[in-house]
């Protein structure tokens, strides 16, 4: 459980020192990798605390749901359509969902 808090902590912590600035035409493609990245990481925490935590089905599932967000993104740009916002709704019920079962978990 504490690998995926500490990466979060560290990227979040580094993005911060550096500065690193976000052009406008790349904000959906950063909301949605950062969107996947907490899903990604409240998913490894829930399963940490179910005792079924596995370094390798986070860190794929890390690379893919980034993955397929952003390339949703993309396709949907090229099409006009804001598909973005699918991949949003989807990660924000997930975000939810494992902070409802975590906080459940704690009670």
């Amino acid at each position: 459980m504490l690998i995926p808090v500490a990466g979060l902590l560290v990227g979040v912590l580094l993005g911060l020192a550096l500065g690193v600035d976000v052009g406008f035409e790349f904000a959906r493609y950063t909301a949605v990798a950062i969107l996947a990245a907490v899903d990604s990481v409240l998913g490894a925490i829930r399963a940490e605390l179910d005792g079924v935590y596995d370094n390798k089905i986070f860190i794929s599932g890390f690379l893919v749901n980034a993955m397929v967000a952003v390339l949703l993104t993309f396709v949907g740009d090229r099409l006009g359509l804001d598909l973005y916002l699918v991949a949003l709704l989807t990660f924000g019920l997930r975000i939810f969902q494992n902070v409802a079962l975590i906080r459940r978990h704690f009670l």
